[in-house]
């Protein structure tokens, strides 16, 4: 693992660091109680709450919410694999594409395990100097394991050579 996953890696396990990154990057991320239950460098795990905040007026979570999660689950792993890269890469989301299966009434875990694909997308970039994209996909449960909703987010990363 190298220095910069490593210490990205001990920022989002931070209660407060994390928590205080959120309130000042993502802060509709933070009000509507998004949270990050595990991560490793094969994947990451994101949950949502069903609360006042992150409701819809059908008494579920709000779609958004759903998808902030989700994009959350797979943005940690990207972050992690090109935060403090040199050569720097960029990342941008390009597409996104989701199923629903079920009423999220409840908390709902978003779990990304492509940790590896990501990784290796964002070495690619590097190595060959071009943009590369990869699509991932981020699965969410209820406390009783049923599926909720899957997310396909659709990630841009281009290295910054001279």
């Amino acid at each position: 693992m190298t220095d910069g996953k490593q210490y990205f890696l001990e920022l989002v396990k931070h209660p407060v660091k994390f928590r205080m990154f959120l309130f000042s990057k993502l802060p509709s991320a933070f009000f509507s109680g998004v949270r990050v239950l595990g991560i490793s460098e094969e994947k990451a795990i994101v949950t949502v709450p069903y609360k006042w905040f992150s409701q819809n007026p059908f008494k579920s979570t709000y779609f958004a919410c759903l998808a902030m999660a989700a994009e959350l689950s797979t943005g940690l792993l990207a972050m992690m694999n090109t935060y403090k890269r040199n050569p720097a890469v960029s990342m941008l989301v390009v597409s996104m594409e989701a199923n629903y299966f079920k009423k999220a009434t409840g908390p709902t875990a978003f779990i990304c395990e492509d940790g590896k694909l990501i990784t290796d997308t964002v070495n690619e970039a590097i190595q060959t100097g071009e943009g590369k994209i990869v699509k991932v996909k981020s699965t969410g449960k209820n406390k009783d394991g049923d599926v909720v909703a899957e997310f396909y987010i659709t990630w841009s990363f281009k290295s910054k050579k001279n």
